[in-house]
């Protein structure tokens, strides 16, 4: 099979960069697709941004050999008026399979991220779904204001185990859904090896950092100020809430029970010895 360039929209992001790098140590050529394409570098950048559709050219005026592409969605509740059109425009270029990065709580047909994975699974193109519960570096970058200035970390979760997982590990996943010869066309449900509560997380990073952290539990209104506190619109900041409702009656441990599901190999300890110095005050 002849691969042609992947387009890897978010290039810099969680997921984007790891699979970046995957693409660059097989050799495969690829065009990391972002709002700022100078922080790209060392790899090759355009200028790409959902909330400006006069950029969804630019991928394939930099490269017309693009077939495959990496695609995350907006930070918007109704994403897919948004995607659709640059997707048709991808089609029309020539992409015959998107690699699309949903998240567990977000089945196909489901509003927000499950209208996406809808609208490619019927579409008739080669696909595939990625469900990733929730990320191991959120702590890293979410969470490190509240540990830094107050030693919590401030959840609706209550007592849901959440087996945390790896962008490096959801990247793994991407470049095979992408590299593969035979097209997946189906989802993946991603999950970390091992589940913790958000308490037990707080108390495995208090060994790590050597001071007490602890899971503050919000109430569902101070959830919602939480995530608007990112500048997240409001109706996206509830379908945060709503997704950390959906820990704490117990769905993502219920994604890790089940047969079938990518089990990724990085654990959260791990994690947290690798970047303790993120959790250190300077």
């Amino acid at each position: 099979m002849t691969i042609g360039t992947t387009l890897v929209i978010g290039g810099t992001g969680k997921t984007g960069l790891p699979l970046a790098h995957l693409l660059r140590d097989a050799n495969l050529p690829f065009l990391v697709a972002t709002r700022h394409p100078a922080n790209a570098a060392p790899f090759k950048g355009v200028a790409f941004d959902w909330f400006d559709a006069s950029t969804f050219e630019n991928p394939f005026n930099a490269d017309p050999n693009i077939d495959r592409v990496y695609l995350i969605s907006p930070a918007a509740h109704d994403a897919l008026p948004i995607v659709k059109p640059f997707v048709e425009l991808a089609i029309s270029k020539g992409v015959k399979r998107f690699v699309f990065l949903s998240s567990t709580p977000t089945p196909k047909g489901s509003p927000y991220l499950g209208k996406i994975h809808e609208y490619l699974a019927e579409r008739g193109v080669d696909y595939a779904i990625l469900r990733p519960t929730w990320f191991i570096e959120n702590f890293g970058a979410t969470f490190v204001p509240g540990i830094l200035s107050d030693n919590i970390i401030a959840t609706t979760a209550k007592d849901g185990r959440i087996p945390f997982i790896s962008a490096k590990d959801i990247a793994d996943v991407a470049f095979k859904a992408l590299t593969d010869e035979k097209s997946h066309n189906t989802e993946h449900i991603i999950v970390g090896p091992e589940l913790y509560t958000y308490d037990e997380a707080a108390a495995l990073l208090s060994d790590v950092v050597g001071r007490k952290i602890t899971h503050k539990r919000l109430s569902d209104e101070e959830g919602k100020a939480f995530w608007q506190s990112f500048g997240l619109p409001e109706e996206y900041a509830q379908g945060m809430l709503a997704m950390e409702v959906l820990v704490a009656e117990g769905g993502e441990e219920a994604h890790f029970r089940s047969p079938v599901k990518d089990v990724g190999k990085r654990h959260l300890v791990d994690y947290f010895k690798e970047n303790r110095d993120l959790w250190i005050p300077k």
